[in-house]
């Protein structure tokens, strides 16, 4: 069964608008100039190359203090931030304030490094936290220059829930314009660059995370993902995420909130540098949903039932699978293969070549009451009416608009829109669905690419919007994903592999990353490549 007329017409409508946004941007954009530096300098404290986990440890046997831990994150992120431009708002007076009231009750408890661990074990860690989500005191704008001076009165629930489990947070990272693209740009707070090469993207919408993340400007973060919002920073940057089964952590208190059937699709989850903090970090920020998870299960790796698809079928919406990320996935297979004795089987799904149409769709849906999700135009122009989109492409071809070039793409392509969904993309979607949860069943995982590319150079992805197809299904799939880096390529770029398992079995996954970090190396350090 084929695409109809109508759905041919779209696709071919929507390439036809892709060239004719590429026309547009090469004539009026402005020209960034070339920096003389394309890679930052080496980590070289010690302290950066130090685990959350084994931090805390650390904190808590007074082998070394929280001030000390914390001072490290800041001289690193002054040292990076001004080529990265990850973090656009600090808070690093309180938190040398809250780091010294740390090392203050560590002198005084008198239950011992066990009852710490118990009621605090994140007790004196750095945290980075995406501006999206509400940190009591910092901006929460997602880039929006209506929201100016926006301040968020309240934490986010999986923020107050780090917090409360003892980190400290040093401040709020960039976004794309409303978190809905996959370059962290925006005309608030400017435009992030990779901590690999600062020609190229990192990622989004939580590429502020990632960036600063990969240059050890942190050690653990917080990133929210409703089409790849966690794993292509993460893959951009070589660095561990988790997309974890959707409702178990509370996306609660972040913006723009989720309307129609999106709370379904949205997932908030952790971010970090090293494979041993996921876990924690998961157990902490789902709060009262954690039981769910089955966290503390011991998970056999010889005993799960692996699989491989190597690529999406051949979607004309994508690019193919570049030769190093079907070469690296391939070596996953060949070491679990060699060193878990486990039968790898390649699969293939054909309804994956409809991945772009099936995530556009379904996020298109009403919720149970019939109302369907806020326009993206209604966003943009939050708080008062909503943005024209062929007036603010105008403007932009003056230099006048507010709004980056994607958002204002994007509100263009949401014009395109037909009322009526098309049954074929729901029948391929449903189809789908239910031969991948009878695959996977409770003791299976699969690999999928992350991205059909490293990390592009700036602005390149708007002439292949349609890439983050291969994150964006697993949202509607509603799987969980732990994205694993897996070293680096000749260019120096960042290397990885989605890892997914069946819904509510993240810790197979999460099981499966210490693995690949132990095989692979997991991070890299970008100042050394």
């Amino acid at each position: 069964m084929a695409l109809s007329r109508l759905e041919k017409a779209q696709v071919w409508l929507f390439k036809a608008a892709m060239g004719f946004f590429f026309m547009l941007f090469r004539l009026f954009s402005p020209r960034r100039a070339a920096g003389s530096w394309k890679t930052l300098p080496p980590v070289r404290n010690p302290l950066l190359m130090v685990s959350a986990t084994q931090l805390a440890k650390k904190i808590r046997r007074k082998e070394v203090s929280s001030v000390e831990v914390v001072q490290a994150y800041i001289d690193r992120i002054q040292e990076v931030n001004p080529f990265l431009n990850a973090v656009i708002k600090d808070r690093f007076a309180a938190a040398l304030q809250e780091a010294a009231q740390v090392d203050k009750l560590i002198e005084e408890e008198t239950g011992g490094e066990e009852v710490l661990e118990d009621r605090l074990p994140l007790l004196g860690v750095p945290l980075s936290v995406k501006e999206s989500f509400a940190l009591q005191g910092m901006p929460h704008t997602t880039g929006l220059i209506s929201r100016r001076g926006v301040v968020a009165t309240v934490d986010a629930p999986p923020v107050a829930l780090l917090k409360r489990a003892g980190a400290i947070p040093l401040g709020v990272t960039n976004t794309s314009e409303l978190c809905m693209w996959c370059e962290s740009h925006n005309h608030l707070h400017g435009i992030t660059s990779n901590p690999y090469d600062l020609e190229r993207i990192p990622g989004g919408s939580s590429g502020g995370e990632g960036s600063i993340l990969g240059a050890a400007g942190a050690v653990i973060g917080v990133g929210s993902d409703i089409g790849g919002s966690i794993r292509m920073p993460c893959f951009f940057n070589g660095i561990f995420g988790h997309k974890t089964t959707p409702g178990v952590v509370s996306s609660e208190n972040q913006y723009p909130p989720v309307s129609g059937r999106q709370d379904e699709y949205i997932s908030t989850g952790p971010m970090c540098r090293y494979a041993e903090d996921l876990l924690p970090m998961l157990k902490i920020m789902a709060g009262p949903n954690a039981h769910m998870l089955s966290l503390d299960t011991e998970v056999d790796l010889k005993k799960l039932r692996f699989f491989t698809i190597p690529h999406d079928g051949g979607s004309p919406l994508t690019c193919p699978i570049s030769k190093e990320l079907m070469d690296i996935q391939s070596k996953v297979v060949e070491r679990l293969r060699a060193d878990l004795g486990v039968n790898v089987q390649e699969v293939h799904f054909p309804e994956l070549r409809y991945s772009f149409q099936i995530w556009d769709t379904y996020m298109g849906l009403p919720d149970k009451e019939g109302k369907p999700p806020l326009p993206f135009a209604l966003l943009m122009g939050e708080p008062g009416r909503p943005a024209w989109p062929l007036w603010e492409l105008l403007k932009w071809m003056m230099g006048k608009s507010e709004h980056t070039f994607a958002a204002i793409g994007l509100a263009l392509l949401e014009m395109t829109h037909v009322s009526k969904r098309s049954t074929f993309i729901i029948q391929q979607k449903e189809k789908l669905q239910r031969e991948v949860d009878e695959l996977l069943g409770t003791d299976g995982v699969f690999l999928y690419p992350s991205h059909p590319r490293v990390a592009p150079k700036h602005h390149h992805p708007l002439f292949r919007p349609f890439d983050f197809a291969y994150t964006g299904i697993i949202n509607i799939l509603g799987l969980p994903v732990t994205q694993c880096p897996l070293g680096l390529s000749k260019e120096g770029l960042p290397l990885g592999v989605q890892v997914v398992g069946g819904k509510l079995q993240d810790h197979l996954t999460l099981a499966v990353s210490l693995h690949l970090e132990k095989t692979f190396g997991g991070w890299r350090n970008p100042g050394a490549n």
